[in-house]
């Protein structure tokens, strides 16, 4: 009870403080709130821009191992050259792999993409398709988002049919006037009936349309249109992935037993180095994490010299302050006022300056958040809120922790004649 009414009586106090020198207030919250805001709006772009990024990356995959000829994040003095007489995957791995596999998997497919691809129906034409071959449990290693008519059935991927899932802006060129379902168009010479239309994902930060602009066919029928690769020669490489289970973690038990399979099936012996890479989207998510980790602290350094500004105001202030009440601690001491709360009134003061500017650095984020964006939807998160109030109070107890104890150590004769 005794604490409830110090802290009340702290707040009145601080709060008419405040109020009586209403102008020398706002100056000194201003340095706070430049301070938080520059923190909170570096921190708030970098999580978005992360965010977008990794939203960006999901037709990669989840819990998914591919088998590819290269590794996708190269590690420091990495000996590029000796990779490039690796052997890409082939299609009699992937029926090898299929066989064998056991339970640590839940599917496997293959799959090679081609891009810059003219597709024509009519009259009508798009430039710059990506042609991507799949085999049928291509759907349960990455998203395939058909919001039109279905997917492909084993008998038109086994049989290398013509039939072709399009992206949403490859059906609204090639057939704007109706439905894409059941209609026909080329590709490199080849006839392929439209059986779905996928849901329109538009671009993300990094530029990539997802599958707006992609046009999915059958493996077999993409390796009649296209050469494929069967070593490490030319033509249009292949590549593997397997799907995880949930329940092993780091998909270590996957790795391994596909690691083996692998090695069995190329003739491996035990000394030789392996020739090909098992690539997963944690790599290139660890890759980015480490980026925006740099950019964060980067971000913080920038926003921590406004708060040091900020904090030297508020420091500033609470000296003014104790100087021009030094009558009024004579006074409270006198009627009994221990040490303690005149120090705790002071430096309630500077923690409760603080965070008014603190808040409202961070409502003037929050506001910018509002602004609708295209390119880069900005989101404040509840951790980013979090940091900014606890950073604020850090900065109002250092800034008024000096202030407080002078104040609180005032001799009460002394104080009380000080005009």
């Amino acid at each position: 009870m005794k604490a409830l009414r110090l802290t009340l009586e702290s707040f009145r106090f601080a709060w008419q403080a405040l109020k009586s020198n209403l102008l020398r207030t706002i100056l000194s919250l201003l340095g706070v709130t430049v301070g938080i805001f520059a923190i909170i709006a570096v921190f708030t772009v970098v999580d978005s821009l992360e965010k977008n990024i990794r939203d960006s990356m999901n037709f990669v995959g989840d819990k998914v191992i591919y088998v590819d000829k290269w590794p996708w994040v190269f590690e420091s003095n990495f000996p590029w050259w000796k990779f490039f007489n690796r052997p890409v995957p082939t299609v009699r791995e992937y029926r090898q792999l299929q066989k064998q596999l056991g339970p640590n998997s839940q599917g496997i497919a293959i799959f090679a993409n081609n891009q810059g691809n003219t597709l024509k129906a009519g009259s009508n034409s798009v430039s710059d398709a990506m042609l991507q071959g799949v085999s049928y449990d291509f759907r349960k290693i990455s998203d395939v988002p058909v919001v039109t008519g279905r997917y492909f059935t084993p008998q038109e991927t086994d049989g290398a049919r013509g039939v072709a899932i399009i992206g949403a802006d490859i059906a609204k060129n090639l057939f704007p006037n109706g439905s894409a379902l059941g209609q026909q168009f080329k590709a490199r010479g080849m006839r392929f009936v439209v059986i779905g239309v996928m849901e329109k994902a538009g671009k993300s930060v990094l530029g990539i349309s997802g599958n707006d602009n992609n046009c999915i066919i059958p493996f077999g029928a993409f390796s009649k249109i296209f050469a494929m690769s069967q070593g490490s020669g030319g033509g249009v490489g292949a590549t593997i992935g397997i799907k995880g289970r949930a329940d092993d973690p780091g998909l270590l038990d996957l790795e391994y037993e596909i690691k083996g399979l692998m090695r069995n099936i190329r003739g491996l012996k035990p000394r030789e180095d392996d020739s090909f890479a098992l690539n997963r989207p944690e790599m290139l998510a660890n890759a980015i994490s480490g980026l925006f980790s740099i950019l964060g602290v980067a971000g913080g350094v920038i926003g921590s010299f406004a708060m040091l500004v900020g904090g030297f105001g508020i420091a500033n202030i609470m000296f003014v302050s104790v100087k021009e009440r030094t009558n009024i601690i004579g006074i409270q001491k006198s009627l009994g006022a221990k040490n303690y709360f005149i120090l705790f009134q002071f430096l309630f003061e500077a923690v409760f300056l603080c965070l008014l500017g603190g808040a409202a650095g961070i409502l003037l984020v929050y506001l910018i958040t509002l602004v609708p964006q295209d390119a880069l939807p900005l989101f404040l998160s509840a951790g980013n809120i979090t940091l900014g109030l606890t950073v604020s109070v850090v900065i109002g107890v250092l800034a008024g922790i000096i202030p407080a104890v002078l104040a609180a150590n005032l001799d009460p004769v002394i104080a009380i004649r000080a005009k």
